[in-house]
């Protein structure tokens, strides 16, 4: 015997609040972990001042600033939107119409466990994690991923030549430099297609970002925030920038910096 039309809206109802419920635990974890982190950079820092890291230090103090910025973009724009859907689908139910109902009552859980998924993934892009336990290629991976998983651009990624574990530091700087070059297309570029690729030639590691956006004249030297900040993380790192753009054609970043030839294990 199924069950009254009642009990079954009053069972999805149920569902949908400990959905709710477990994505306010979630929330509350990422934010236990964001000041865990947030602690930990200070610490970083007073450990780079012992050093007279000062460059290292820095680029640390501007990768920080920009996952938060990023991390509260996301929350806002794409996070916070499924929840106000989810929320309006609940509040509009009308008990009077059971299949119009649950209907709803699917939809909101689908947008809810969404909204779940998507701050699991903004858990890891925040983290260093990534990097310390798989090494700059699968972070670029995941990014990759995660900019396919919005239906917006094509994306490839390849990596030539013989790939070798760096120093951690010097991995998460040369992430953060492919992260902004990514978030300066999504901001301004309106490409549909963008290409990742990694060469490792001996002792020079070239990582290259193009994308068929709208462009821009780089000589004349009009940099923004995003590309002088990328400029002065290939300074920390030993490394050399060049811009190549078009307007209305495409825009290619390049990065080239030395590294010791330690053969990946």
């Amino acid at each position: 015997m199924l069950k009254a039309p009642t009990e079954f809206i009053i069972f999805f109802i149920l569902i949908s609040v400990i959905l709710i419920l477990i994505l306010v635990v979630f929330i509350t974890i990422i934010v236990y972990r964001y000041q865990q982190k947030q602690n930990a950079y200070y610490k970083d820092i007073e450990s780079l001042k012992e050093f007279h890291q000062n460059a290292l230090l820095q680029s640390h103090l501007e990768i920080q600033e920009q996952t938060f910025q990023n991390v509260s973009r996301e929350i806002h724009d794409n996070i916070g939107q499924k929840l106000t859907l989810a929320k309006l689908h609940l509040n509009t139910l009308n008990y009077t119409d059971n299949g119009k109902t649950i209907l709803q009552i699917n939809d909101s859980v689908n947008m809810i466990s969404e909204a779940i998924n998507d701050l699991s993934d903004i858990s890891r892009s925040m983290s260093s994690e990534i990097i310390l336990n798989n090494g700059i290629i699968k972070a670029l991976e995941f990014e990759a991923a995660q900019l396919t998983k919005s239906g917006k651009y094509k994306i490839s990624l390849s990596t030539t030549g013989n790939p070798i574990f760096m120093d951690a530091n010097t991995e998460l700087v040369l992430f953060r430099i492919a992260q902004e070059s990514l978030n300066n297309i999504v901001k301004h570029a309106n490409a549909s297609k963008i290409d990742i690729r990694l060469h490792y030639d001996n002792t020079i590691l070239t990582l290259i970002i193009n994308d068929n956006g709208k462009g821009f004249y780089a000589e004349e030297n009009r940099f923004g925030t995003g590309l002088l900040n990328i400029k002065k993380r290939a300074n920390v790192l030993k490394g050399s920038l060049s811009i190549s753009s078009t307007p209305d054609i495409c825009t290619q970043i390049k990065i080239e910096m030395p590294y010791e030839n330690k053969p990946a294990l």
